[in-house]
């Protein structure tokens, strides 16, 4: 019951997403209409994604002062994540803006999770849990089937490029610098617990992250 309440806020943005998906998919593959509503979803999110890189350079050009603070607090953690706190406060950053972008898109993706795993959307049987892709149907979770190799393999991928990406613009003040390198992986592993659309969307908005986050790095 609690979960049900918990959910049921998103009720109206599924709804909407559900038609919109399903208008797309009557006119392109259903695969790709979850692409193209992926991309979209991404291009909303690309100003707190650019605000995010510019907090990343920001942080860059403080690593000498933070390198001083470490090396004079490092004994003392509780003092020297006050200093830290301190000098990003002073400086108008966070170490903590590249995070905005992963929990502003979070509701985005229970809306898109729950459009393809629930039996009912707005109002009406889910339709779009019928739909294929290559033969496998987008509401069917992991299973032997070639797509679902596919897509984890693609994901882990994808992962790997975004770990290696993080290890060169993750600064180590970060609390937990090393554990965030392995966050990436996490979208391999979803993938064999939620439907196959779901995985579909994981992939792409990863694959997108990654992508802007390189080129907003070089920009």
């Amino acid at each position: 019951m609690m979960e049900y309440a918990l959910f049921a806020i998103f009720d109206v943005p599924v709804a909407g997403a559900y038609h919109l998906v399903l208008g797309i998919a009557g006119v392109l593959n259903p695969a790709l209409a979850i692409v193209l509503f992926t991309i979209g979803v991404r291009l909303l999110l690309h100003p707190l994604a650019r605000a995010a890189a510019r907090g990343e350079r920001a942080r860059a050009g403080l690593a000498p002062k933070v390198r001083a603070l470490q090396e004079k607090y490092g004994k003392n953690r509780e003092r020297l994540q006050r200093e830290l706190a301190a000098l990003h406060r002073a400086e108008g950053t966070s170490m903590f803006a590249g995070c905005l972008p992963v929990l502003v898109q979070i509701p985005f993706f229970i809306v898109m999770y729950r459009m393809f795993s629930v039996p009912v959307a707005a109002g009406e049987p889910n339709a779009l849990l019928a739909r294929t892709l290559f033969g496998t149907p987008l509401g069917a979770h992991a299973s032997l089937s070639p797509v679902f190799f596919g897509l984890v393999a693609a994901l882990a991928v994808v992962a790997w490029c975004s770990a290696r990406l993080m290890k060169r613009t993750a600064g180590p003040e970060i609390p937990g610098a090393n554990l965030l390198r392995l966050l990436p992986y996490g979208s391999a592993l979803a993938a064999l617990v939620i439907p196959l659309a779901a995985g579909i969307y994981l992939l792409t908005t990863t694959a997108w992250a990654t992508a802007e986050r390189a080129y907003l790095r070089r920009a």
